[in-house]
C-alpha cells in the first residue's frame, strides 16, 4: 500500500549523508534535496477536501407549475483546493553538518526535522574525518590549486617515496604533540595511555586543525596521493598542507583533489550519489542511519532520536550554520 503524504512526512525525521560532487556549492545540494523531497512528498495522495454543507436551489416540475426548492448538499471546500491553496509542502527544515567547498567533493551530512538536533551533537563530539587529497609536484600557485595563477615552477626528480614518508612522520608526530596538548589530560597519566591506545584521544573544545593520520598510498611523480585522517580543518587548509610538503621536501606543490571519505560515522558506502536524491531513497537511507543516530547523542547520554507526532518539520529553523 503506497504511503500518504503525511505518513510520508513523519519519516524525515533524522540524518543521512550524501555524495557532494566536485564543482557545486554545498547550499545547491542543499536546495536541489530540499526540492526533490517537496515535489515527492507533493505527488503523494493528499488529505481530501473538507466538506460543507449548502443549501443549493433545486428545480421541482410539476404538471402545472415549476417550483424551485433549497435542499441541503454537501460539498468540498473550495479552499481545500490544490489550485486554490497552491502544495500543501513548501518548507522542510534541512541542516548541513561539516560543509564542502565548492572544488571538494565526498561525504556530506544533512538533517532533517529532529535530526538537526543530531548535528549539533556531531559538532559537540569532535569527530575525526578521513580525506584523499591528491597533490603534484612542479609547481606553486597563489591558491594552492592546480587551477591557480603559477608563482613557481621547480624541480621534483630528487623526490622519492622515502623522503616523503618522512616528511609526513614529521608532520604526524607534531600534530600528535598538538593533540594532546588540546585534549586537556595529563600526558604522563594511564588514561591518556590508554584513551591514545584505543584511539579516543582528542580534543572536546574547539582547536586548531589536527592532523591524526598521514599515509601515502600513490606516488607516481610528478603526482601523489595521500591519506589523511583530522579534525577541525578545512578543505583549504588540506590543499595548504600539500603546498607545505612540497616546501620541506624542497620542491613545490599543488593540491589536485580533496575528497572526504567519512565523517564521523557516516562513509562511502551510505552517501546517497545524485540519482538517489529523492524521497524513497532518502527516507530508506534515514531509517538505515538510526543505529547511527542513538550513537550520536549529548554527553549525558540523553537519546536525540524521537518520534515526531506531527507535521512539524517545515515549523522553525532552516541551516545550521
Amino acid at each position: 500500500m503506497a504511503l500518504s503524504a503525511s505518513s510520508a512526512f513523519r519519516l524525515l525525521h533524522g540524518m543521512f549523508a550524501v555524495y557532494k560532487p566536485p564543482g557545486i556549492r554545498w547550499k545547491f545540494v542543499r536546495d536541489t534535496i530540499e526540492m526533490k523531497l517537496l515535489q515527492g512528498l507533493n505527488s503523494l495522495k493528499q488529505p481530501p477536501p473538507r466538506q460543507q454543507v449548502l443549501f443549493l436551489p433545486q428545480s421541482n416540475e410539476n404538471s402545472s407549475n415549476l417550483e424551485l426548492t433549497k435542499v441541503a448538499t454537501s460539498v468540498p471546500v473550495l479552499a481545500d483546493h490544490v489550485l486554490v491553496k497552491g502544495p500543501r509542502y513548501t518548507f522542510l527544515r534541512i541542516g548541513v553538518g561539516h560543509k564542502l567547498d565548492t572544488r571538494s567533493s565526498g561525504v556530506f551530512v544533512l538533517g532533517i526535522g529532529n535530526g538537526n538536533k543530531l548535528l549539533t551533537d556531531m559538532y559537540d563530539n569532535h569527530y575525526t574525518k578521513d580525506y584523499t587529497v591528491s597533490g603534484m609536484f612542479g609547481k606553486a600557485t597563489d591558491d594552492f590549486t592546480d587551477t591557480g595563477k603559477v608563482i613557481e615552477k621547480t624541480t621534483y626528480k630528487h623526490i622519492t617515496k622515502d623522503r616523503l614518508e618522512r616528511v609526513l612522520a614529521m608532520l604526524q608526530g607534531s600534530n600528535q604533540k598538538a593533540l594532546l596538548m588540546h585534549s586537556q589530560v595529563d600526558i604522563k597519566s594511564q588514561e591518556a595511555y590508554d584513551m591514545a591506545v584505543e584511539g579516543q584521544l582528542r580534543p572536546m573544545v574547539k582547536s586548531p586543525p589536527l592532523l591524526l593520520g598521514l599515509r601515502c598510498v600513490e606516488f607516481s611523480p610528478p603526482d601523489f596521493t595521500l591519506e589523511i585522517q583530522c579534525m577541525h580543518e578545512t578543505q583549504q587548509y588540506l590543499r595548504k598542507l600539500i603546498h607545505e610538503i612540497g616546501l620541506e621536501l624542497r620542491s613545490s606543490a599543488v593540491c589536485t583533489k580533496v575528497r572526504r571519505t567519512r565523517d564521523g560515522p557516516f562513509t562511502l558506502d551510505c552517501a546517497l550519489t545524485h540519482g538517489h536524491w529523492d524521497l524513497d531513497s532518502i527516507s530508506h537511507a534515514i531509517n538505515e542511519c538510526k543505529p547511527i543516530a542513538t550513537q550520536v547523542q549529548k554527553p549525558d547520554g540523553s537519546l536525540i532520536w524521537e518520534k515526531p507526532d506531527d507535521d512539524s518539520l517545515g515549523n522553525v529553523g532552516r541551516n545550521l550554520q
